[in-house]
C-alpha cells in the first residue's frame, strides 16, 4: 500500500456550480500532487432517494466530464462509478454486521435529512454511513478529505474498522485520518443570501454560478449579486455582519490565491461598482476553459464510458484482495 492514499466521492446529482468547484473539486485537483487518489461517482449513495433512472445514468457521465474538465486527470487518479465495483455493496453488507444501531441513530445527517419522517425514510438513507465506511475501507485509504459536516462519518468509519479488526483478530482495515491536504477549501455562499450555502436546490438561478454558464451570464449574475451600500473596509474583522460582502471578497480571494487582507488592501474604501467587474473577470477566467473542455467531453460519451470502465478496473484491482481477506476473516471463505 502507498504511504498516502486518498479517497473521496461525489453524488451525480446534476450541474456542478462554483460552490462545488471552490469547496471541493479544485482541492481534489491539488491533492493529485500529494497522494494516490481515488475519486468515485457515488451512484449507489444516490439510491437513498428516488431519481429517474435515465437521469442517474446521464448524471454519472456529466459529473465525470465536469471533474475531468476541472482538472482531475484519469491517468493520474482513479476515476470510476461506485456501482461498477460490486465490492462496495458487498463490503457494506459485511460491515453491517459490525456497525451498531446506536452509532447510526446518533448521526446528525440522518436526523437532519430524515427530519420528522423517519418512518418514511429509506433504509439506504439510514445505512448511508456504513456504505461510506465500505467506500473507504475497501481501498485501505489512509486519508479522507472531509468538510465539517462529514467528520462524524469518518469517526464512524474509524469505529467500524477498529471493531472489525478487534472482533476478528486482524489488522486488515486501515483506520483512516481526515485529510487536510490540497490547500484550503473556500466556503462559498449564495449570491442572493450570504448566510446560506450556494446550492443547486435554491430555486433562484441568480444564487449560483454554474460551470456551464456563459461569460455573459457569469458577469450578469455577479453584477446582480446582493451586496450592501457600504464601501469595502481595510480590516477583515469589519466584514463580520456583512455576509454578502464577506462572501464576494472570499470568492475573489479563493480565485486569485490572495488573502482576504490582500484583497481588502486593494479595494478598501471602494464600492462594489469597482469590485464586481474584477470578480466577474476572475470568475470568467476560471470557468471559461472548464466550460470549453466540458463541451468537448460531452460530445464523446463513449470515451467517458471508457475512462470510467478503466477506472473501475483499477479500483477493483485494489479492492478485490481486501474484500477477499474480509470474507476469510469472517469465515465466509477458507
Amino acid at each position: 500500500m502507498t504511504a498516502k492514499r486518498v479517497i473521496s466521492g461525489i453524488q451525480p446529482t446534476g450541474d456542478l456550480h462554483l460552490g462545488n468547484l471552490l469547496g471541493a473539486i479544485l482541492r481534489w485537483v491539488r491533492m493529485q500532487d500529494e497522494a494516490e487518489c481515488l475519486y468515485f461517482l457515488a451512484d449507489l449513495h444516490s439510491l437513498s432517494e428516488y431519481m429517474d433512472p435515465q437521469l442517474r445514468r446521464s448524471s454519472v457521465r456529466e459529473m465525470a466530464a465536469a471533474l475531468i474538465a476541472s482538472g482531475i486527470d484519469p491517468d493520474r487518479s482513479i476515476l470510476f462509478a461506485q456501482s461498477a465495483v460490486p465490492a462496495h455493496s458487498e463490503l457494506c453488507w459485511i460491515l453491517n454486521g459490525t456497525a451498531r444501531m446506536g452509532w447510526l441513530n446518533r448521526m446528525t445527517q440522518w436526523k437532519d435529512k430524515a427530519g420528522k419522517n423517519r418512518e418514511g425514510a429509506s433504509v439506504a438513507l439510514f445505512d448511508y454511513p456504513v456504505l461510506q465506511a465500505a467506500d473507504i475501507l475497501l481501498y485501505q485509504a489512509t486519508h479522507v478529505p472531509v468538510g465539517e459536516d462529514q467528520k462524524q462519518h469518518i469517526e464512524l468509519t474509524r469505529n467500524i474498522a477498529l471493531k472489525f479488526n478487534t472482533d476478528y483478530d486482524t489488522d486488515l482495515f486501515v483506520v483512516p485520518e481526515p485529510f487536510i491536504g490540497g490547500g484550503t477549501a473556500a466556503r462559498v455562499m449564495s449570491l442572493r443570501d450570504g448566510t446560506a450555502k450556494m446550492s443547486k436546490s435554491d430555486p433562484s438561478e441568480q444564487s449560483r454560478v454554474h460551470l456551464t454558464d456563459s461569460d455573459e451570464t457569469i458577469a450578469q449574475k455577479i453584477r446582480k449579486a446582493k451586496t450592501d451600500p457600504e464601501p469595502l473596509p481595510d480590516d477583515p474583522a469589519l466584514l463580520d455582519g456583512r455576509p454578502e460582502a464577506k462572501n464576494l471578497v472570499g470568492i475573489l480571494a479563493a480565485l486569485s490565491g490572495e488573502s482576504v487582507d490582500a484583497i481588502l488592501g486593494r479595494f478598501a474604501g471602494q464600492g462594489f461598482g469597482t469590485f464586481k467587474p474584477v470578480l466577474a473577470d476572475a470568475l470568467i477566467g476560471l470557468i471559461a476553459p472548464i466550460r470549453g473542455r466540458l463541451d468537448e467531453l460531452r460530445r464523446d460519451p463513449a470515451e467517458l464510458d471508457n475512462i470510467l470502465a478503466k477506472g473501475a478496473r483499477r479500483a477493483n484491482d485494489i479492492g478485490a484482495p481486501v474484500l477477499a481477506k474480509a470474507k476469510t476473516a469472517l469465515g465466509l471463505t477458507a
